[in-house]
């Protein structure tokens, strides 16, 4: 039996470690233990880039694919300063359960580029995304890997990307990526995607808890694409949303956080944050999202934030996990001997690479939805997936997370088995 992985990166090895604890319990042939937990490629690339003063940077990029056996794989593209190989590793291993749970034809991949984003230009922007673009160039394609933005990038970014490895290939590949802005080969409804499904998930979970949402209150850790989104989507289902939060800091209000008014606050704000909105937001501010007094809680941000150290503070009672692997193995126990209620990121924050696939499925055919034909369609997959996983954990006696990569691997091991093991 070869040896198994072992990680001093604390996401890779919660991502290993929750992939072994399910194969043990599934009692999963230890080949197909051998294979899943490894990437089938990892690439890291270099990115010079001469910078507004005349300077030049040397930025690292990576992507990663862990597995194509159901499809091409599929994953964001970030940018940020703690960007490495490790990480977009066990990323892209997550991506592969979150594909394979939502029952859509793809493997999971993802990728990133090690930058402070808050301290880039737009042009020096460009410049890193078509770079990385033409460095990954040549394990990308339609059904090869389709990368999609993830933290601190856009539409943008993958416009720019897709135009420069179009431009190499001599020939538009619009299918290349997805989260395009709308007015160029972009899906309506996508931007909001993953932040639906987050949302719709919660709905889901206070409805099998028999909770009125306009009895429920709520708190959301970021502010970004995922966590503004699943606010609003929960705000619009009449759930008090109390707490908000971004790098800026945490705001609270009892009698519940003015939603709208805070999309306005970011949108007017040059770097597209909550800086000062305690003053126009009629809110204040506190220590700590995390620890706001709601019933459910929804982290949107970063990997680890409910760790040994934080999740003893957490007050919330039922737990959605909107960033990927919010919760670490040490928090995940001390929040269940707590008692606390927990449905897991590759279920809950599903909606984005559903979207994706639609998206990709509409390029591909050159044919567009109408916005509330995608909602309605996101929707209906995120409810069957929220109760394929809660029943299916009833009647096994597991925990959500469990259950749900226990079902995510056995369809991918299903797979491999027929395809065997050649390359």
């Amino acid at each position: 039996m070869q040896a198994r992985r072992k990680s001093s990166n604390v996401l890779l090895d919660t991502a290993l470690q929750e992939f072994y604890g399910a194969a043990d319990e599934m009692g999963l042939d230890e080949k197909l233990v051998s294979i899943l937990s490894h990437s089938e490629r990892r690439i890291h690339v270099s990115i010079p880039v001469e910078m507004d003063d005349g300077s030049v940077n040397v930025f690292d990029g990576y992507r990663v694919q862990h597995s194509t056996a159901l499809g091409p794989s599929k994953g964001g593209i970030r940018f940020d300063s703690e960007v490495d190989m490790d990480e977009c590793e066990a990323l892209a291993m997550l991506m592969t359960w979150k594909c394979s749970l939502a029952g859509i034809p793809y493997g999971g991949g993802k990728g990133g580029v090690c930058c402070d984003p808050l301290n880039l230009s737009k042009k020096e922007k460009e410049k890193i995304s078509r770079t990385y673009g033409a460095r990954i160039e040549p394990i990308v394609g339609n059904w090869s890997d389709v990368p999609a933005p993830d933290m601190n990038t856009s539409g943008q970014e993958m416009v720019w990307i897709m135009d420069t490895i179009s431009k190499m290939r001599g020939k538009l590949e619009p299918s290349l990526l997805t989260g395009k802005p709308i007015k160029y080969w972009g899906s309506q409804g996508r931007n909001e995607a993953t932040g639906r499904g987050v949302a719709t998930c919660g709905l889901e979970f206070m409805k099998v808890l028999d909770k009125n949402p306009d009895d429920v209150t709520a708190a959301v850790q970021g502010f970004g694409n995922v966590g503004s989104y699943t606010a609003k989507c929960l705000n619009e289902a009449g759930v008090k949303v109390v707490a908000i939060s971004d790098i800026t800091g945490s705001y609270y209000s009892e009698n519940g956080i003015n939603i709208r008014r805070a999309f306005e606050a970011i949108h007017s704000h040059p770097k597209k944050l909550l800086e000062g909105f305690e003053k126009v937001g009629n809110c204040e501010k506190i220590d700590n999202v995390l620890f706001a007094d709601a019933e459910f809680l929804f982290p949107c941000a970063r990997d680890g934030v409910l760790n040994r150290d934080t999740a003893g503070s957490v007050k919330a009672k039922y737990i959605v996990e909107g960033a990927n692997g919010p919760i670490t193995p040490d928090g995940d126990k001390i929040l269940d001997d707590k008692g606390v209620l927990i449905i897991p990121d590759f279920l809950a924050n599903s909606g984005g690479v559903i979207g994706s696939y639609f998206e990709w499925a509409q390029n591909l055919q050159g044919e567009f939805w109408p916005e509330e034909e995608y909602n309605n369609k996101l929707m209906n997959i995120m409810k069957g997936n929220f109760r394929l996983v809660w029943d299916y954990a009833e009647a096994k006696h597991l925990k959500m997370r469990r259950a749900a990569t226990m079902a995510a691997i056995q369809r991918v091991a299903d797979v491999l088995e027929m395809r065997g093991i050649f390359l």
